[in-house]
């Protein structure tokens, strides 16, 4: 497996206390990039800042933050506390009413100061990522569906140098298959994913990654599609241990 392409995902609510401990193991172990989500219980910025100061090569990453929860003059003011040349800011609309307005303000506010990806489901927003920005982040796609994504995105780019990063979650220990069905049950449910999902004629289920078996293939069929896969860890327990497990696993494939 080629970890220069493979990221770890962990939520933005990870333990500050896991992440000193676990993210030194994750740069050593070769892997490409961290990526935290952000969300209300978990600052994303904050729980970076935590991993810049414990390692020196590890390209450090938000999964979407949401211009409607944190503008772009928000997460601009929050930069100083980072390392912008190993930052990757990933920003979205949150709610859907001028939500191309809003992705586009934020890009050009961003722009120049670290790397910017628009995290998009729908082609108007995959466009206009792969117009202004350095990259979009894909979401929920199994790999035929990302191969699409990604043509679309080389022919929007017109020439531009842009990124496609697709975030999968992923189990790799048995015991976290039920949390790995939850999640995707729970987003099923959601208005703006399930409309996706209908449209592009899958599941959220199929667009998981289940690695207690094949877990090298199955890495490989998306690697073969985007520039970057990003495994967001899901497991049974929030732990040292369990991440640790899940880390090794991967890099051990």
């Amino acid at each position: 497996m080629n970890l220069s392409r493979v990221s770890i995902g962990l939520p933005g609510a990870t333990p500050h206390d896991i992440l000193r401990e676990l993210a030194p193991q994750i740069e050593a172990l070769g892997f490409s990039t961290l990526w935290l989500n952000d969300s209300p219980a978990g600052d994303s910025l904050a729980g970076l800042a935590v991993v810049a100061a414990v390692t020196t090569r590890l390209s450090l990453a938000s999964g979407v933050i949401p211009l409607d929860r944190r503008p772009a003059a928000e997460i601009a003011a929050r930069l100083g506390d980072l390392p912008s040349h190993r930052l990757a800011i990933g920003i979205g609309s949150g709610g859907p009413h001028d939500a191309l307005r809003r992705v586009a303000e934020g890009v050009d506010v961003l722009s120049g100061r670290v790397t910017v990806l628009v995290g998009a489901l729908g082609p108007k927003m995959r466009k206009l990522g792969a117009q202004t920005a350095d990259g979009i982040l894909l979401n929920w796609l199994t790999p035929s569906t990302a191969a699409a994504a990604m043509a679309d995105l080389r022919r929007d780019a017109a020439g531009r140098t842009v990124r496609g990063v697709l975030y999968a979650r992923t189990v790799v220990q048995a015991d976290a298959l039920p949390a790995l069905r939850q999640e995707a049950v729970g987003y099923q449910g959601i208005g703006s994913y399930a409309a996706n999902f209908a449209r592009l004629g899958i599941t959220a289920l199929e667009s998981t990654i289940d690695g207690t078996t094949g877990l090298a293939n199955s890495v490989a069929t998306y690697t073969d599609q985007v520039d970057e896969l990003v495994l967001r860890a899901v497991t049974a327990v929030t732990t040292l241990e369990s991440y640790q497990r899940f880390i090794v696993t991967v890099a051990a494939a």
